[in-house]
């Protein structure tokens, strides 16, 4: 009997009371701050609700130990089973949802009493007041509630108990909409809508929104003007003026005005006019996530700065979010937006209401609105009620760089809903995009597996070898491998060997003696290990191949803060010695830690000097520096979506440089540490848990597959703390624990989890020291080991071979498909017939199998020391046919010459020919079509030029390409 009344003790609060008790100790383990974001007026219902479910299961919990004393021994067991099941079952009923749903209408700006404010009790529909009125009778039986803008009709909404499916209450509310009976002064807002006279409809059992529960909880919200309209569930409820606001939008009309809509005045190219279209088709289709994935340096910001200008300008989307994650990247974007040219050459800013980051709430005329990630978590998150922003304060929110740090929620298993809250499983982003109701797109330029499945497959792709292809972007040189005698052989000392270590927390050297033999490969150096020597034989290097004082810039990235300190000095004086000295502020670190950094990427990217900045993660991402012509990567990056990133700050064009390629200085091995993004999940999902709450909630808790989940998070936050409770803490962890740590961890490895809780249980203070314990701070090594350069190369290619095994194993893919791939056909026997399409589809193909352009002269240069800038046409027929390698443009240039001697030509012909061949440089093939788009198109197209020629323009192109093709002397190499 006791151990029934034990039991019966444990399932005493229902499922709802249950929640409602953790919520309020969660809430207990919250920081002041996050404290004060809790509203009281909720947490005051929250509190009642609770005290009076317990109250219920009390009474049906007295008579269930009443039954018990009459029942024989063998039948308390299943009796308990019956106890607890009682308490799981009980739920707040439909006028205890009501009590939280009137509060949450409060804070949305309705006047809201279910109590006192009915239809029954006389309350109407006035004008200059938003009522929310209960048991608003209509033809299907009264609605829960009915929401009037003062005498206007907006919504219907019906309220369930908070065990039942919110979801599946909309098809109440529908019948509510459809036998709307109009009562007095009250109007319909126009209508119907098929069926339905009232527009909007909502549904709740006044759960807070879980996307893990969707059906389950938040605000089921249809707008019932479309048949194609689907519910959708939302994190809080539409404001007065949001409703008005939604209600006054025309999607029809607005998709109408798109698609009637030019795009010429806004001076896109042809691939961010198709990134457009493509999204607005998306949301013409009823997609309420869009993903746009453009290669870095192709102007997203600038198409984004078209496409929020054709939505907003047709009314498809009344107010804009723009979203970044840094202050930097949302100046840059602004800046965007405030010179970009539109239509009567107005830009963004003249025509429409903008608001900056430093803008808390946007003005009822405000159509874009630029923020920080973290600056929204703060306003929606930690604001007390009216202070938050609203669901409907934006219908589109643009996510810039969506790949940075968005990482999925942690989900929770269906154990964990129990006991645990969802504020710590749902990332703060991930709730800031849920907190409204809008359309959401993303822009970045490395899609990934936590990218796509936030905001779905991209609508429009356009890679960067397309870029390159098609001219916008420059390529990159093979990647020179600079290999030091560390780097290769790594750093490592000896059994009693005396090490000095630098400790990050008292920031002072000490010197330890190994116990055994320690070894750091160049994944370590310059985070786990410093060493000096091995960042001055790389910087001695790069001042051999890098000239500060010449056009274009450096961008070097490295491990820390402290490290780009290392390099910073390390750089200088390596160029004073090479150079005989250099100006001090050509070589500068832009770290987070700098002083005023924005003031300094903007001096990197606008005067002369900086010409060499040194960085850690401020310039991965999103900074336009179109005259970098050198990356050095001194740090590992794992993942290939940074890397790519980063690569990234080098693939702009910059023409006033000159600029044709950049280059890549690996000093790290960088690709053989190049991984995909993974979506492994850690253990510990949130590092916040302390010990306390985890053994707290292991001894609340009597399911033992949930207890051992906790326990194997035990288990891991133990096993960090290992080293320092096995040092200068085992004494007293003993004297609590009663055994050492590596007995601890077995215990709670082997023992089942009702004994370990029992153990737990009797050591209170077990959780405590262990919260308090920290440990000595991450050590450093520091590292004096001689270094020098050991060999400066590239490797070509996926297996990065020599350049002649590059050329060769080309040359085998050229024969190996010339007779299978069409466009290979043609380039090796029509040449004159290749259309720019072909070229490009070849291009790409060839790319995928690991030959461009770039390292193909890099490799001939390399074996032959021979500059020859020919076309990837030359490489082919050289390969296949064994064509002499001829730079490109001197084919161009002896084309002209010939088709000029063959001939009498017009000065205005003479002119037409010697234009066409300067674009024939840049595209390698013109066809027809390229005659109707750029600077041809503005002199009248290919029309117009045809006539200049007396209609024979496509001969003229026959005759200039088979001039360019002509077969020459045979190749040499």
């Amino acid at each position: 009997m006791e151990r029934l009344r034990s039991e019966l003790a444990q399932a005493r609060l229902s499922a709802e009371a249950s929640r409602a008790a953790a919520d309020e100790e969660a809430r207990q383990r919250l920081t002041a701050e996050e404290r004060g974001r809790r509203d009281a007026e909720e947490r005051e219902v929250w509190q009642a609700l609770a005290e009076e479910a317990e109250t219920k299961l009390k009474a049906s919990l007295d008579a269930v130990q009443l039954q018990a004393a009459a029942k024989p021994t063998q039948q308390l067991d299943r009796l308990v089973q019956q106890a607890q099941a009682a308490g799981a079952d009980l739920d707040l009923d439909e006028t205890d949802t009501r009590q939280l749903i009137d509060e949450q209408l409060r804070q949305a700006g309705w006047e809201a009493d279910s109590q006192s404010l009915t239809f029954a009790a006389g309350t109407r529909p006035q004008r200059g007041r938003n009522l929310a009125i209960s048991e608003w009778p209509t033809a299907s039986g009264p609605a829960d509630y009915v929401l009037f803008a003062g005498l206007e009709v907006l919504a219907v909404v019906e309220a369930k108990r908070r065990r039942k499916d919110a979801a599946g209450a909309i098809q109440q509310a529908k019948r509510y909409s459809e036998g709307y009976q109009r009562q007095g002064e009250e109007v319909l807002p126009g209508g119907p809508w098929d069926k339905y006279q009232v527009p909007f409809l909502f549904a709740t059992n006044g759960r807070p929104y879980l996307r893990q529960l969707e059906l389950k909880s938040g605000i089921h919200f249809l707008d019932a003007r479309r048949s194609t309209h689907h519910p959708r569930a939302l994190a809080g409820w539409y404001s007065p003026v949001g409703l008005r606001d939604l209600l006054q939008q025309d999607r029809a009309a607005s998709e109408t005005a798109l698609r009637a809509e030019p795009t010429e005045y806004l001076g896109l190219r042809d691939y961010q006019v198709k990134a457009i279209q493509a999204v607005e088709a998306a949301l013409e289709n009823g997609r309420r996530e869009g993903l746009i994935a453009m290669a870095t340096g192709t102007g997203k910001t600038r198409t984004f700065i078209g496409l929020v200008y054709r939505l907003v300008k047709t009314r498809r989307f009344r107010r804009v979010l723009f979203l970044v994650d840094r202050s930097a990247l949302g100046e840059q974007a602004i800046n965007a937006f405030k010179h970009a040219r539109l239509e009567n050459l107005q830009t963004f800013t003249d025509i429409f209401n903008v608001k900056g980051m430093e803008d808390v709430r946007p003005d009822p005329e405000t159509k874009l609105h630029f923020a920080t990630v973290q600056g929204m978590v703060k306003r929606i998150l930690y604001t007390e009620g009216g202070e938050r922003p609203k669901v409907d304060d934006y219908d589109c929110i643009v996510v810039d760089e969506c790949h940075r740090g968005y990482t999925l929620d942690r989900e929770m298993s269906d154990s964990e809903l129990s006991f645990r809250s969802q504020d710590d499983y749902i990332s703060t982003y991930r709730r800031v995009l849920d907190h409204f109701d809008a359309v959401k797109i993303g822009l970045t330029a490395t899609p990934a597996l936590h990218t796509t499945q936030i905001f779905g497959d991209p609508v429009y792709t356009y890679s960067y070898p397309e870029a390159v292809i098609d001219g916008w972007l420059v390529d990159h040189e093979p990647p020179l491998r600079i290999t030091t005698e560390l780097s290769d052989g790594g750093i490592r000392w000896a059994s009693g060997e005396e090490v000095p270590t630098y400790n990050t927390q008292t920031q002072q050297i000490d010197l330890i003696h190994m116990k055994d033999e320690l070894s750091f490969d160049v994944e370590s150096f310059n985070t786990r290990v410093v060493t000096e020597n091995f960042n001055r034989v790389v910087c001695e290097e790069l001042a051999r191949q890098i000239d500060p004082s010449a056009d274009g810039k450096t961008l070097i990235f490295c491990a820390t803060d402290s490290h780009a300190d290392i390099v910073v000095a390390a750089l200088k004086k390596a160029l004073d010695a090479q150079y005989g000295g250099v100006d001090d502020n050509a070589v500068m670190k832009i770290t987070g830690s700098s002083d005023k950094p924005l003031q300094l990427i903007r001096r990197f990217k606008n005067e002369k000097r900086p010409s060499i900045a040194v960085t850690v993660d401020l310039l991965t991402t999103g900074i336009d520096v179109p005259p970098i012509v050198n990356l050095v990567f001194l740090r590992r990056v794992k993942s290939r979506i940074l890397y790519e990133q980063m690569l990234g700050r080098g693939t702009r064009r910059c023409d006033d440089i000159g600029k044709e390629v950049f280059r890549v200085f690996d000093a790290v091995d960088l690709y053989a540490a190049l991984e995909p993004f993974t979506s492994m999940r850690p253990v510990v999902v949130n590092p916040a848990f302390t010990f306390s709450q985890l053994i707290e909630e292991l001894q609340r808790l009597k399911d033992s597959d949930v207890q051992r989940q906790v326990i194997d998070q035990l288990v891991v936050k133990l096993r960090r703390k290992r080293r320092v409770l096995e040092n200068k803490l085992a004494e007293p962890f003993e004297a609590i624990a009663g055994m050492p740590v590596a007995d601890v961890l077995t215990f709670l490895r082997a023992k089942p989890p009702v004994e370990i809780a029992a153990w737990i249980s009797s050591r209170p203070q077990l959780g405590e020291l262990l919260d308090t314990t920290t440990g000595p701070g991450p050590v450093v090594y520091v590292s004096d080991h001689a270094d020098q350069l050991k060999s400066v190369e590239r490797g070509y290619g996926p297996g990065r071979v020599r350049p002649k095994d590059y050329l060769d194993e080309f040359e085998t893919f050229i024969r190996k498909n010339q007779n299978v791939m069409p466009a290979l056909m043609v380039v090796c026997q029509r040449p004159r017939e290749l259309t720019r399409q072909q070229l490009k589809e070849l291009k790409l193909t060839l790319d995928r199998a690991g030959y461009n352009e770039a390292s193909l002269q890099t490799a001939w240069r390399d074996m032959t020391n021979q500059d020859i800038a020919a076309s990837i046409i030359g490489f082919i027929r050289q390969r296949a046919l064994g064509e002499a390698l001829v730079p490109y443009s001197e084919r161009v240039d002896r084309a002209l010459r010939g088709v000029l001697e063959g001939n009498t030509w017009t000065p205005p012909q003479r002119k037409w020919l010697e234009r066409i061949a300067r674009q024939l440089k840049v595209e390698t093939v013109m066809d027809k079509d390229a005659f109707d788009r750029g600077q041809f198109e503005a002199s009248g197209g290919f029309t117009h030029i045809n006539k200049v020629f007396e209609g024979r323009l496509e001969q003229v192109l026959t005759d200039l390409s088979d001039a360019l093709w002509q077969q020459g002397g045979k190749a040499t190499g």
